[in-house]
């Protein structure tokens, strides 16, 4: 497979590194800014490509491609993650405008760019409308990645974009030090919250227990290599949010998906109190004043 990334931040580098580790494959990366990196391209040269992979920030994805893209059968790799925080689309929808259903596939799973990197092992899910589609992505990565592949669209990009949210107040309660007893509650609660707001749309109950709900939502909800549970741990320590995005140097999704969520949530009359008290802790409240609601 020939297959260009577009979009050269960590999780894009490491997409590039792990499809790269398939001799099958021909890879090359581009990105606004040039980087220093191997078989990095001019974004021409990758848009001729049949197959892409875009990593980019998921509020950035619309305006990317009314401005770059023009359809020409090509088969894209969704690695963005997220919610559009003005319209309140999934990713589905946005990429829905510009090409069939059928040429889109969604990657989700517990997968740290940095220990993708290294070439530490994991699992991931592929999904896809098109069932043959999602099984030509996953056989194109390396056998430290095992890849399986699903037809909930609609699941992986609630999974993928809420675990973010979740992951922000796994941070808050470990900065708030807590204890494990409340983190491990919390996630439990943010599964169901998660499953809550997927089934509204449609997502299949069991995508929330797969690697793309329960088993992306554990790993970044409790680990510093999360940048949105850095973010979470970072509120709690009193930091302001300007600050701390400054520190992370990186973009951290939760921060816009839980504002997309609560918007959305009010809209369609859906339970959401993990992902409404951390909307408002990032717009300025007190984290003990929401962990006291949330016990009540």
């Amino acid at each position: 497979m020939q297959i260009g990334i577009i979009g050269a931040g960590k999780w894009g580098e490491a997409l590039a590194f792990a499809l790269s580790q398939n001799p099958n494959n021909e890879v090359k990366i581009t990105s606004r800014h040039p980087r220093e990196l191997p078989n990095f391209v001019p974004l021409e040269e990758v848009l001729l490509m049949e197959y892409l992979v875009i990593a980019i920030s998921a509020q950035h994805v619309r305006e990317w491609m009314q401005t770059h893209f023009q359809f020409n059968d090509q088969k894209i790799l969704v690695a963005s993650k997220g919610i559009e925080v003005q319209t309140g689309a999934f990713l589905n929808e946005i990429f829905g405008a510009f090409l069939p259903q059928e040429n889109l596939a969604y990657i989700s799973g517990p997968s740290f760019a940095a220990e993708v990197i290294k070439g530490l092992p994991t699992a991931l899910v592929i999904s896809s409308t098109n069932q043959h589609l999602s099984k030509r992505y996953a056989q194109a990565f390396p056998n430290f990645i095992k890849a399986y592949t699903s037809e909930d669209v609609v699941g992986a990009e609630v999974g993928g974009a809420y675990k973010n949210v979740i992951a922000i107040a796994g941070g808050i309660c470990d900065g708030l030090a807590l204890g494990n007893n409340a983190r491990a509650a919390l996630i439990s609660r943010g599964l169901v919250e998660m499953s809550r707001f997927g089934a509204h749309f449609g997502a299949d109950q069991e995508t929330f227990l797969s690697l793309g709900g329960a088993g992306d939502l554990f790993l970044s909800a409790s680990s510093k290599l999360s940048r949105n549970y850095r973010v979470g741990f970072g509120l709690a320590e009193g930091k302001s949010l300007e600050t701390i995005l400054q520190d992370l140097g990186e973009v951290a999704e939760g921060v816009h998906t839980a504002k997309a969520i609560v918007k959305i949530a009010n809209k369609e009359q859906i339970y959401t109190p993990i992902a409404t008290q951390v909307y408002e802790i990032l717009e300025g409240k007190d984290p003990r004043e929401s962990l006291r609601e949330l016990l009540e």
